[in-house]
């Protein structure tokens, strides 16, 4: 037995322990009267945390929306609750929208942030419609740029050194919601001509956004050494530890968690499966966390 199959049996006998050892983790509180604000977010590299946190500052609770989503509990009261989430394809992930639509969110003051890396088009729009569809609609609705995670139009490496004035746009969001704003971003007919542009050069269907198969879209390489960080990050639960190595499977909501926080990079995208990765990663030696979160954070909020 060589050391790379060593150490791929050990990694996968800890994590098979771990997984027996640990259940989901409880929610704290499910926000009954008196808490002053809690902010859901959604994070598959880490960005909608940091702002999350950034925002709550010390006395908000923050709450996983894909842990919150497995507890069951989606009854929350606080005076003011906010939601923090990434925009793919212009749209809200999978998870998010079943989320909003199945949660009862009784606040003075709802403020919802919408991160993004190139383009937003009319994201803010998209998600006051579903939101005021599913009886939750929010006060105050903006978007803030980031960096750009999608790995197979950008290149991880080049996207850390541009200043997409990331501490400007807090200040200012920050500021709104303390003031309690009352604003729906806006948005012009060009950037709604080009999220339809979009649509129907891909064909996702825009009531449920990006629901990919996840056998289809992600591969393992022989760099797999069973560590199960791709188990703990993803907030479907997609990938297991099997005795023949990780395998994936299930509805995949392209948050690319697994792929950006394999410590061996052994996860790649499958070519021929979807489309969209047909190209590959720009760049595939780069990856991508915030700088701020750890990958243990990261776990805590998926797995």
């Amino acid at each position: 037995m060589d050391r790379r199959e060593a150490i791929k049996r050990i990694g996968m006998a800890l994590a098979g322990a771990a997984v027996m050892g640990t259940g989901a983790a409880s929610l704290a509180s499910c926000g009954k009267k008196g808490t002053k604000r809690i902010i859901f977010y959604f994070t598959g590299t880490g960005n909608c945390l940091y702002v999350a946190r950034q925002i709550g500052g010390d006395g908000a609770m923050l709450l996983s929306i894909p842990q919150v989503m497995k507890q069951g509990e989606l009854n929350f009261e606080a005076d003011e609750i906010g939601l923090v989430y990434p925009i793919y394809g212009h749209m809200p992930p999978n998870m998010v929208r079943k989320f909003i639509k199945k949660a009862r969110l009784k606040a003075e003051y709802k403020f919802a942030v919408l991160t993004y890396g190139n383009r937003k088009c009319n994201a803010s729009e998209i998600w006051d419609d579903i939101s005021r569809r599913a009886g939750n609609a929010f006060d105050y609705v903006t978007t803030m740029i980031m960096v750009d995670n999608w790995l197979p139009n950008f290149d991880m490496n080049e996207q850390i050194k541009i200043d997409k004035h990331i501490p400007e746009s807090l200040a200012r969001i920050t500021a709104d919601v303390s003031a309690r704003r009352r604003w729906i971003e806006p948005v012009t007919e060009e950037e709604r001509q080009q999220h339809q542009g979009f649509i129907a050069a891909t064909g996702i269907d825009p009531e449920k956004g990006f629901t990919w198969d996840s056998a289809q879209c992600f591969t393992a390489t022989d760099a797999c050494i069973g560590c199960g960080v791709c188990a703990d990050v993803c907030p479907r639960g997609n990938w297991s530890l099997t005795s023949s190595g990780v395998k994936t499977e299930g509805e995949c909501e392209a948050c690319f968690a697994c792929i950006q926080n394999c410590p061996q990079r052994a996860i790649q995208f499958n070519k021929e499966g979807n489309i969209m990765l047909a190209a590959g990663e720009k760049n595939p030696n780069a990856r991508y966390r915030n700088e701020h979160v750890s990958l243990w954070d990261i776990k805590q909020a998926n797995r």
